[in-house]
């Protein structure tokens, strides 16, 4: 006479290996989708640098025209050359580093500045908020 208790523990043992694999299955696919998005995100990130970098050259070249005729005194002067010439070297940046690389930056920066870095989190996160909930 076969022992049911003896049938029952293989059962279970098959049972528990295939839910196993097939959530390792699950996982792995998932994995692959996240992978394959990032991907695509970091290609499309790099497909509009370039449109990026003119966007932020066209915003360095009228700071740095208009910055003469902008009332508040030679303060104010300076401080929209200074932030002109900081929108030329950010394009730069932008021109010469994939999304990979900038992604490290940011990384190295927040874990050397995560005071400052919290601080830039919220104050997106912030705005993000207003823009969303504003009709």
């Amino acid at each position: 006479m076969p022992n049911n208790s003896t049938e029952g523990s293989h059962s279970a043992a098959a049972d528990v290996r295939t839910a196993a694999r097939d959530m390792t299955d699950g996982a792995r696919n998932v994995a692959t989708s996240i992978t394959d998005a990032a991907r695509g995100a970091a290609a499309t990130i790099d497909g509009s640098r370039s449109t990026a970098a003119d966007g932020l050259d066209a915003a360095a070249s009228a700071l740095h025209d208009r910055a003469a005729g902008l009332p508040g005194g030679e303060t104010v002067r300076s401080v929209a050359l200074a932030t002109a010439d900081r929108l030329g070297s950010s394009a730069e940046y932008v021109r010469t580093h994939d999304a990979r690389r900038m992604m490290a930056d940011v990384n190295a920066f927040v874990k050397s500045n995560p005071g400052p870095a919290l601080a830039v989190a919220a104050a997106f996160g912030f705005l993000f908020a207003r823009a969303l909930s504003r009709d």
